[in-house]
């Protein structure tokens, strides 16, 4: 179990990245008429149960959690939904890089915490600490780092011209 546990952890990082560097065939593999966003949103949240089941599957659960559970928790899915309040579908799945106008947005948390979606999902893995074995956490953590580096260094040369 734990070999297929840690591949379910990394499984999306590599699909994050393919789309990151080759936006242009995401565009052109979802087709006219589909939204790379949509699709890429789909697939994403497909991926993320195979996460939480690879996590389960080796967690083991208690109650009550630990007192540091609930602040780290809910400040990570506060960063996450305000993220995505702020930038939408197509700002949070990409859209700059499928040839969409997204707006720049400065309100918190934008401005004050650097990459604070993936900060907010490092924080509420944090929390699951007592629960799940450090190996997993962690995997799944370096794959956000490795993805805030690939994302740090976004070329508007390399992104995705729009099919008309």
């Amino acid at each position: 179990m734990g070999l297929w546990a840690c591949l379910g952890v990394i499984s999306p990082f590599p699909f994050y990245y393919f789309l990151w560097t080759h936006s242009q065939t995401w565009v052109d593999l979802c087709g006219k008429g589909r939204d790379p966003c949509k699709v890429m949103a789909i697939v994403s949240h497909f991926i993320k149960l195979l996460q939480f089941i690879s996590l389960l599957s080796v967690s083991t659960l208690s109650w009550p959690p630990p007192f540091y559970f609930w602040p780290l928790f809910i400040f990570g899915q506060f960063l996450n939904f305000r993220v995505y309040q702020l930038l939408g579908e197509a700002g949070t799945y990409y859209g700059v890089r499928f040839g969409k106008t997204i707006p720049w947005v400065t309100e918190f948390p934008f401005g004050v915490i650097r990459d604070p979606q993936y900060v907010g999902s490092i924080l509420s893995l944090l929390a699951c600490l007592s629960w799940v074995p450090f190996l997993y956490i962690s995997l799944w953590v370096l794959g956000y780092v490795f993805m805030i580096q690939v994302e740090s260094k976004e070329d508007p040369v390399t992104r995705a011209k729009p099919l008309a």
